[in-house]
């Protein structure tokens, strides 16, 4: 049986970029044993054209018997709670932005919907139309999205753990959020750790964790990657490239 694994970074609304990954997956498995997990490690929505088109692809994948897992990422979280709540602040983020602020990417999300503020329109009337037009479907799916996943000897978690703290401790917002405090550390952690959140040109290997975060959000590639034989390779157009640890 093979150990291979399938990994995708943060998607922000880009269902072709998506398409794309999986596609090039596809061609990668294809010379395996049998069926490999793909694991998306979060950030389905904002800033791109398409977060409705993206949640539904996966949706309809996942109950067609695909083995894909998704991880839940900040702006995931955003969307889910303001559909629930309305609220568009997070005590992780700067005082002068909200989920709906343009470099946010929530009305990007909504729009998708086919939701846009009107002129002059309350909060409060916006929020309404936005909880009516959002499938309930789409908002549970994000909701159930567990907060990290360990196969392969692999920690898979959004943005990054709390070094020196146990997995079954961890603070959510840290999964969510956390950057500086994990990204500086140089020590091993308890597994490699798998994560996005920070966005960089390609798949990156610093020894203790492998940022797949390629800044699909920011209009760069998203590129897939495989782990596999206790390897990391990036999934391109012209097949497999090595992802070396520093």
């Amino acid at each position: 049986m093979s150990d291979r694994v399938y990994a995708i970074g943060d998607v922000h609304g880009h269902l072709e970029q998506l398409q794309i990954a999986h596609r090039r997956i596809a061609i990668d498995a294809a010379s395996g044993n049998g069926a490999s997990p793909v694991i998306h490690i979060g950030d389905l929505t904002d800033r791109g054209p398409n977060s409705r088109g993206v949640i539904q692809f996966l949706i309809d994948g996942m109950n067609a018997g695909a083995d894909w897992l998704v991880i839940k990422g900040n702006h995931d979280r955003f969307f889910s709670n303001y559909i629930r709540t309305g609220e568009t602040t997070d005590g992780r983020l700067r005082k002068d932005l909200n989920w709906l602020s343009p470099s946010m990417g929530g009305q990007d999300t909504l729009r998708s919907y086919g939701i846009e503020k009107r002129t002059l329109e309350s909060a409060a009337k916006f929020h309404a139309r936005a909880r009516k037009a959002v499938p309930e479907e789409h908002v549970a799916f994000i909701e159930k999205m567990p907060l990290y996943h360990r196969l392969a000897g692999m920690i898979f978690v959004h943005a990054g753990i709390r070094p020196g703290f146990p997995m079954d401790t961890q603070d959510e917002d840290d999964l969510l959020w956390i950057r500086d405090e994990f990204l500086w550390r140089l020590e091993s952690h308890e597994a490699l750790i798998v994560h996005g959140h920070t966005p960089i040109d390609e798949p990156t290997h610093y020894g203790n964790r492998v940022n797949i975060d390629t800044g699909a959000g920011y209009g760069q590639e998203l590129v897939p990657v495989v782990f596999e034989g206790g390897a990391c390779f990036a999934l391109t157009e012209e097949g497999r490239v090595p992802v070396e640890p520093h």
